[in-house]
């Protein structure tokens, strides 16, 4: 019988992966043979060595098409292997730098033209995945948001439904994410992450920059909305799954979720990391949020109570609710319902832009 921890994850978490193309076999096989939630990482990472093999082989015989999806596939599983483990941080590292550096090949096969920006940030340095609809002439650009256990490596199938609507994707590892969580923490600014972004963006002539938008999953859902409140240059936001105020979440949250919480703010135990939650509230900022707002959401969410984005819909002055009664939390066992609706309302919304 798998532990209380490896059946947590599978139970909040099964939907994700494979709506993020992991192949449903790979997560059976690879979950069915976990009993203790110490051996998850290193089960996980040898699934993803057996596609990173099957990318090698694929290479060498010069299929590229072949190799860039292997490729995906080992990046989603070292990413998935290491997104809520927090017993032996090395080895955590280790796989991240695995997943960081397996989307990268992936993209040389699959999409040659997307680029890694690296944008100054306080002490520190963000990364961010840009990648361009094919022949399209400064198309609009829509920020994709990652949660707190969600990375860019985890979005190559997400910003896919952008850039086939002709919307350039930029895939933010912000404050206490992916990489730049390597050397920050949560802040409940957000805003001040997405700002940097947009000023380094706005260097460039390939972009619509008058048309940005801002689209968030999870804890993401929590830090679009609150960059829309301070960075007009944001023209559309659409969270998935987010919170109005995450401390209130915080007694309901699974222990892997305040664990991996813990971490990545910073906190030094569970007392402070609950305290810390609590400055991650949309109510003093809600009525800010001019634009256009999309706020969709699961009724059965485990993480997030549907009552919190029923909130948040009522204090924004611009947002429309989408409630899908059967959905869980981002409703990621509903992606054919919610993403084909917020990439069509993201595009629609910003072509409409004045």
């Amino acid at each position: 019988m798998p532990d209380e921890r490896v059946q947590a994850a599978i139970a909040n978490w099964g939907p994700r992966f494979t709506s993020q193309g992991v192949d449903y076999n790979d997560f059976v096989r690879t979950t069915s043979g976990v009993e203790r939630w110490a051996d998850w990482l290193d089960a996980w990472c040898a699934t993803a060595k057996i596609h990173a093999g099957l990318a090698k082989e694929a290479e060498e015989k010069g299929w590229s098409t072949s190799a860039g999806e292997a490729w995906v596939s080992a990046a989603l599983c070292y990413h998935f292997a290491k997104f809520v483990w927090m017993i032996d941080m090395a080895k955590y590292r280790s796989a991240a730098d695995d997943a960081v550096a397996a989307l990268y090949r992936a993209l040389a096969h699959l999409d040659p033209t997307a680029e890694r920006v690296e944008i100054p940030f306080d002490t520190a340095v963000m990364v961010g995945n840009l990648r361009s609809p094919p022949g399209a002439d400064r198309p609009p650009l829509v920020l994709l948001l990652p949660g707190l256990d969600s990375t860019k490596e985890e979005f190559f199938y997400w910003e896919n439904v952008f850039l086939k609507r002709g919307l350039a994707t930029f895939s933010l590892d912000g404050p206490g994410q992916g990489e730049t969580g390597y050397t920050t923490h949560i802040r409940a600014d957000y805003e001040v992450a997405v700002s940097a972004s947009l000023d380094a963006l706005e260097k460039r002539s390939d972009l619509d920059m008058k048309r940005v938008g801002a689209v968030g999953v999870s804890l993401g859902g929590y830090y679009a909305p609150r960059a829309a409140a301070f960075e007009p240059r944001i023209k559309a936001v659409a969270p998935i799954g987010g919170p109005y105020n995450f401390g209130e979440c915080w007694d309901g949250l699974p222990s892997l979720t305040r664990e991996t919480y813990q971490h990545h703010s910073g906190s030094t135990d569970q007392a402070s990391a609950r305290e810390h939650a609590f400055t991650l509230d949309l109510g003093p900022v809600l009525s800010r949020v001019r634009q256009p707002m999309l706020v969709v959401f699961g009724k059965l969410d485990r993480l997030i109570p549907y009552q919190q984005a029923e909130q948040v819909a009522a204090e924004a002055p611009h947002a429309t609710l989408v409630m899908y009664e059967n959905g869980n939390h981002v409703c990621n066992n509903l992606p054919y319902k919610y993403r084909p609706l917020v990439a069509d309302w993201t595009r629609e919304t910003l072509l409409n832009v004045g």
